[in-house]
């Protein structure tokens, strides 16, 4: 249950139609105001323009970016010109009276959320969602790795100063959220505020396993992918684990649910796979259903919705020992591959912990042992059902700030 005396949210995120983390925790943060009688007003970009009609506890006001918007990504886009909304949000957060003003980033939505609540006195608090700082440094790579160690200091600076620049918006917030405990611990470091676990959930409704699962030892395995296809989340190594894992016997079929800039190099490196573009809804709950393992290859995502999707899904996952997937399998069973028993494995496991060089080797010995498959499938979809929306939200607006003028 939602805390008793829940404040009014006014409510500002940087995404929410997309398809990435933060749209998908804000439609959920919107629909958890709606469940439980909230009062929140849901500030953000879209295609529509103006106040949308009221939906129980929750209000919307939705404005279009310009023509001249920057695109960050292929769904995301920054609005030099949105500043000329400031009258428009301002009637609206003013006569919605909020509690609290929560930001999920240095957006425009994000700027105006930080100078709303300075105008006001209200509390600002400011959930982090995406490793900013880190896909700075990894965008340098069309240079870096031409310059040998210098290209490696090069990475470093450049994130080294994006952290600093997103850590000094933050420093605006009283309390901070991040998904998992390291991103908490140097958010804490950084900013010289509280941070509070902002984890995610997952509709085990929508997601849940296949009727009979499907694999056996000599089967051809499908393994799959579901996320940006990018250079910061790794995807290049997937073509390298399939020729590993055909040297070693084995016939991997690839499953690669997304879109970007690394798909053409994908196409062209994985001759067994299938590329069926950004799936939702339905169609996204069949393709997890089709695959027997969950290859996530990268080492930048603060939590890993798709990870969390797969399990819900009976699909075990193969992750980095890095950043928020780690964090989910660890939280499932508190030990990564390697750490619960004399051999390294365990079916109480959801999934692997292994680096770079070690997908391939996990992948082979979980696909070719069909009991402990069975076991992580099991553990992988027990572990999914605890993870509700409504123990995430509560937990968020137990951490909120007193509404009193700051």
């Amino acid at each position: 249950m939602p805390p008793s005396g829940a404040p009014r949210i006014a409510y500002f995120p940087d995404s929410f139609h997309e398809v990435n983390g933060v749209a998908h925790t804000s439609r959920n943060f919107t629909a958890y105001a709606q469940r439980h009688g909230i009062p929140m007003l849901c500030v953000r970009a879209g295609a529509a323009t103006g106040r949308l009609p009221r939906q129980g506890s929750l209000r919307a006001l939705e404005l279009g970016r310009s023509p001249l918007a920057v695109r960050v990504e292929k769904d995301l886009s920054f609005d030099p010109l949105f500043f000329r909304y400031t009258n428009r949000i301002s009637a609206m957060v003013r006569s919605f009276r909020p509690d609290v003003i929560h930001i999920t980033g240095p957006s425009e939505l994000g700027l105006f959320g930080a100078y709303f609540a300075r105008q006001l006195r209200i509390p600002l608090v400011a959930s982090w969602h995406t490793n900013l700082h880190e896909y700075a440094g990894r965008r340098m790579r069309w240079l870096s790795r031409h310059l040998g160690s210098a290209g490696r200091h090069l990475e470093q600076g450049v994130e080294g100063l994006a952290l600093s620049t997103v850590a000094a918006f933050y420093r605006r917030a009283q309390v901070l959220y991040a998904p998992n405990p390291a991103l908490c611990r140097l958010l804490e470091d950084a900013t010289q505020r509280p941070c509070h676990l902002m984890q995610r959930g997952v509709d085990t409704e929508l997601f849940h396993p296949a009727p009979s699962p499907r694999v056996q030892p000599d089967e051809e395995v499908v393994l799959g992918y579901v996320g940006r296809l990018s250079v910061e989340k790794n995807v290049t190594l997937l073509p390298k684990v399939d020729l590993q894992l055909r040297n070693l016997g084995l016939r991997p079929r690839w499953l690669i649910v997304g879109h970007g800039a690394e798909q053409s190099y994908l196409r062209r490196n994985l001759a067994h796979a299938e590329f069926p573009g950004v799936l939702r809804g339905e169609a996204l709950a069949g393709a997890y259903a089709r695959m027997d393992l969950l290859v996530f290859p990268s080492h930048t995502d603060t939590f890993g919705n798709v990870v969390l999707e797969a399990l819900a899904s009976g699909v075990p996952a193969i992750v980095t020992p890095d950043g928020g997937p780690a964090y989910i399998l660890r939280s499932a069973t508190h030990c990564a591959c390697g750490e619960s028993e004399a051999d390294g494995w365990s079916p109480t496991l959801p999934g692997c912990i292994a680096r770079d060089e070690e997908f391939a080797p996990a992948i082979a010995r979980v696909v070719t042992q069909s009991a402990l498959l069975g076991h992580m499938r099991s553990a992988a979809r027990d572990y999914a059902l605890r993870c509700t929306w409504d123990r995430v939200f509560d937990r968020v607006i137990s951490a909120y700030p007193h509404t009193a003028s700051v």
